[in-house]
């Protein structure tokens, strides 16, 4: 595996030269796309540097011990570091998504459970927001549909790493790492609207998207079929006297977006087409990685109880991942957006499958 590592760095260094150039920065999306692969890049040219420099530390410090064996100890430390630096970069040269540096795009929906399902969607949107607050995160809301009891039917927001803030290490950008919270997330819990204090089971629903750029995705405008209408809020009641809603019909995919959010259809227009880029990059995405592996897990499927990735058991307190394993009794710490354990188990797990999956020939 390590003998790709020249090319890389040969790489390295010719991306080095081209952002020195002003005129690239002209382009703010090549730019975004050169520092994004410099980041990447320099992580993996590091953690070489680091290996090889060992290497000569090793073999230096073993002809300090046939000198005198006192130095035995710190020949040994160094031995152990270099395999710390050999496993780090054995995981930086795993091949991953190909969307694993860009922002991304969050849908939660309502399933079973009616207006308990929308308000733990709720729930869900204020852990995630929570999330990329720890994070250095910025959250922008897209599009909601409310319910009655102030839960959401439906709600997309953005997830952008902030502007200024440098390119994200490999595996640290929002879709990176929230892309392992797409599937059904079940709750156990009292509902408020339940008298007799007895729990119930729901379910809402997660699908992450790697937000695209227009270079991402070409929309042709014979491809889209765009109507407009009036904006209504919870149980049908309206909320903007003209029709400044918008949906948008990708025809040859037959994928529907609305957004209702803003009070312009101008802007409507706007986060809808976001959202169309963002569904279409994902389904292509999921074309390429199905005929790539047949391992890979899908998303949200159906908003079922039985298609869970998660249950929330509120009397428990407790957390558990039924694609890990992973269980905790820290439910009121997640919920308040703690969740670097949990994703750190399913970022373990995904990195794990990915080593056995190289060709044991390739992986010295």
């Amino acid at each position: 595996m390590f003998e790709a590592v020249d090319s890389l760095v040969t790489e390295h260094q010719e991306l080095e030269k081209r952002l020195a150039d002003p005129s690239i920065h002209a382009d703010q999306g090549l730019a975004k796309r050169l520092n994004q692969r410099y980041a990447e890049l320099s992580a993996i040219v590091r953690t070489y540097a680091d290996w090889q420099q060992l290497a000569g530390d090793i073999d230096a410090a073993r002809e300090l011990v046939a000198e005198d064996p006192a130095f035995a100890d710190e020949a040994q430390a160094l031995a152990d570091r270099r395999d710390v630096a050999e496993e780090r970069l054995r995981h930086l040269l795993v091949p991953r998504d190909a969307a694993d540096s860009k922002d991304a795009l969050l849908e939660i929906k309502s399933g079973e459970g009616g207006e308990e399902s929308a308000l733990f969607a709720g729930d869900l949107l204020r852990m995630y927001t929570r999330y990329a607050e720890r994070r250095g995160w910025k959250t922008e809301q897209l599009d909601a549909t409310e319910s009655d009891l102030g839960g959401f039917k439906s709600v997309t927001v953005a997830v952008k790493a902030r502007p200024g803030a440098g390119t994200p290490e490999p595996g640290e950008a929002p879709y990176a790492l929230l892309k392992f919270e797409g599937g059904v997330h079940r709750v156990q819990r009292v509902p408020v609207t339940e008298s007799q204090g007895r729990v119930h089971t729901s379910a809402a629903g997660v699908l992450v998207m790697p937000e695209a750029e227009h270079v991402d995705v070409t929309l042709e405008d014979k491809d889209l079929r765009i109507d407009v209408f009036r904006s209504s809020g919870p149980g049908g009641q309206s909320v903007n006297t003209t029709d400044s809603a918008v949906r948008i019909t990708h025809v040859p995919t037959g994928i529907v977006v609305s957004c209702q959010n803003e009070k312009s259809q101008l802007q409507n227009r706007d986060q809808a087409m976001r959202i169309l880029r963002a569904r279409l990059l994902q389904a292509a995405q999921d074309t390429a990685d199905a005929e790539a592996s047949t391992a890979r897990k899908s998303q949200i499927r159906t908003v079922d109880r039985s298609e869970r990735i998660r249950t929330y058991n509120y009397p428990e307190n407790r957390i558990s991942d039924h694609r890990t394993g992973y269980k905790s009794y820290n439910l009121d710490q997640v919920l308040d957006g703690d969740l670097i354990a949990i994703i750190g188990s399913c970022v373990d797990a995904d990195l794990a499958s990915r080593l056995d999956a190289l060709d044991p020939s390739d992986s010295s």
